[in-house]
């Protein structure tokens, strides 16, 4: 019942395309109708024309079987193309809603999920889909009207004989229903198996330079190997199922057939049918046998979708983590004002928390900075700002608004965000400087570029603001990048600056150039830094010192080296002194 549930749900995505349906279907029915009038046709072949030599009789009945023919041949067409049509509208939408449900789901759900797994979900198992719901829908229809024609016919000619043929039918049942569930299974497998394939190959390919670097080329080929035998495996046994099932049917088809022949010839040499009801019904029958074998190819492609809409329906059906309130506010522009108040955070909704008891406040247009070892909770602050993650306990307050009680997006259009990670989308440069922002003009991009000191490097550039940075901007220097990254925040002029280590990966030229840039942008926002070299944050208005998940020190930075505390050792690691 399970599997009929899911299968509705599928169909489901059908309902704007009735119309297109609705003529294939009508179509196959005329296409259906043909094989039991040709096998009718045989009779007065035989009776009319081999035994009672009709001329008139012979010209009509070839002429009957061109009209026929030529009716199925434009029947055929337009049904396979109408069916197509269908079906890959019903994967674009699959993928689309797909692809668009992912967008929403939480950072927490990323962390846990590799990409591999998704693509290979948006990927290999929508394609498994199409042909459950569209091509598979019409064979159904269309083997299941010719079997009911072809049925009708034998019991036409015969209906002894066709009770006799009946006989065989459990015994082809019973296999297809077989063979369609263990197929299931190992799709179901082979699915899982392919998501830790892509898994691999993504993270072998995005990490190519530690890979070649660390000299691990043949561990990799040798951890991809080992997945892919396994797909290989799972598949071959799914291959060795398809391949007994039509023999098998064809097996028991001619032992029926043969059983048949005997009985039937029996009757005509005794002068119960004449020849041509004998031929007739033999046609009728043989060509019984080829619906049943196409119903059960029907009947495993049906079963494999499955086993790929029940995987997709899950992730359609995962919720995200962080939602909003039915009643959240837009929060619109703010000051840019914000407040931690007793925040405790847990990765893992446990007792393991990675901050505890946080609580600061940070001023309009006043720059603060988190500074401690790695491991000491900087970056999950960061995290919680924009939501990326709800606090266990506690609250952040942006503006005196808690920000759970707003809109993500109206909280998030009042926050700009530079990581040391500089995310470039492999898209022209002009167009990552605007993402996020896509009502900005050429000349606001521009002006963004040259606060960010990127202009002058963009314009050397053989195509300029036009250039395509390449995946993960892979054409571009680091300190290019995160250039770049510098615009795209000045061009989305947020009142809230956070900047995550946004020098920490460049070397000290770059760094002097990116710094002097975020300087400018810093200007007039309220700026939370994450740092892990002090020298960059010494002119901050406020510095928190975080150390194991919780607040030790805060103050200038010339009050904490005079304090002698946390942060003073710090310096003292970083700068050698004393």
């Amino acid at each position: 019942m399970r599997d009929l549930g899911v299968y509705r749900r599928l169909l489901t995505y059908l309902k704007p395309y009735r119309p297109k349906l609705a003529a294939s279907i009508v179509l196959t029915a005329i296409i259906a109708a043909s094989m039991p009038a040709i096998a009718l046709l045989v009779k007065n072949v035989m009776d009319d024309v081999f035994i009672a030599r009709d001329m008139f009789m012979l010209k009509l009945i070839a002429g009957a079987i061109v009209a026929i023919y030529l009716i199925k041949t434009v029947c055929d067409y337009f049904s396979f193309y109408f069916m197509n049509d269908v079906g890959q509208s019903v994967i674009r939408d699959i993928r689309d809603r797909l692809y668009g449900h992912i967008q929403t789901l939480s950072m927490p759900f990323f962390i846990r999920t590799p990409t591999g797994i998704l693509m290979s979900r948006i990927t290999n198992d929508v394609n498994l889909v199409q042909l459950s719901v569209t091509e598979s829908v019409t064979e159904f229809i269309r083997q299941t009207l010719t079997l009911i024609g072809l049925i009708c016919a034998v019991f036409y000619r015969d209906w002894q004989l066709a009770l006799l043929a009946m006989l065989v039918f459990p015994l082809v049942v019973y296999p297809i229903n077989r063979f369609g569930q263990r197929l299931k299974r190992y799709s179901t497998r082979s699915m899982k198996v392919m998501g830790s394939v892509m898994s691999i190959l993504n993270e072998a390919i995005s990490g190519i330079r530690i890979v070649k670097a660390y000299s691990m080329e043949d561990y990799e080929t040798d951890r991809f190997a080992k997945e892919n035998m396994n797909y290989y495996r799972n598949w071959m046994k799914r291959v060795s199922v398809r391949a007994l099932s039509g023999p098998l049917l064809e097996l028991i088809g001619g032992l029926g057939t043969a059983l048949l022949l005997w009985y039937g010839g029996s009757r005509v040499i005794e002068g119960a049918m004449s020849p041509g009801d004998f031929l007739s019904f033999i046609t009728a029958l043989s060509l019984l046998y080829s619906p049943i074998r196409k119903l059960n190819k029907v009947n495993i492609e049906i079963q494999e979708g499955i086993a790929a809409s029940r995987r997709i329906f899950e992730l359609m059906d995962t919720q995200p983590e962080i939602m909003e309130k039915p009643n959240a506010i837009e929060l619109g522009r703010v000051p840019g004002d914000f407040e931690l108040k007793g925040v405790w955070f847990s990765y893992t909704n446990d007792e393991t928390y990675a901050l505890q008891d946080i609580s600061f406040s940070v001023d309009k247009g006043s720059t603060v900075a988190l500074v401690g070892e790695s491991g000491s909770g900087k970056s999950t602050v960061a995290n919680l700002m924009p939501r990326f993650f709800d606090v266990s306990r506690g609250a952040i307050l942006v503006s005196g608004t808690d920000i759970r009680d707003v809109t993500l997006r109206s909280l998030r259009d009042n926050m700009a965000l530079v990581t040391q990670e500089m995310i470039l989308f492999d898209d022209t440069i002009r167009n990552n400087i605007a993402y996020g922002t896509r009502s900005a003009t050429f000349e606001e991009v521009v002006e963004a570029a040259r606060a960010a000191n990127a202009h002058d490097f963009i314009s050397a550039l053989p195509d300029g603001y036009d250039t395509v940075v390449g995946e993960s901007g892979v054409r571009l220097s680091g300190g290019q990048r995160q250039r770049i990254c510098i615009a795209r925040a000045i061009v989305r002029n947020a009142p809230i600056l956070i900047l995550d280590e946004a020098t920490s990966s460049l070397d000290t030229e770059s760094e002097r150039e990116v710094q002097a840039a975020l300087e400018r942008l810093m200007q007039g926002r309220t700026t939370l830094v994450i740092a892990h070299r002090l020298s960059t944050i010494v002119n901050a208005d406020k510095i928190i010192v975080l150390s194991k998940g919780r607040v030790v020190e805060q103050g200038t930075h010339r009050e904490l080296l005079a304090g002698g505390g946390h942060y003073a050792r710090l310096h003292a690691l970083q700068f050698g002194n004393s």
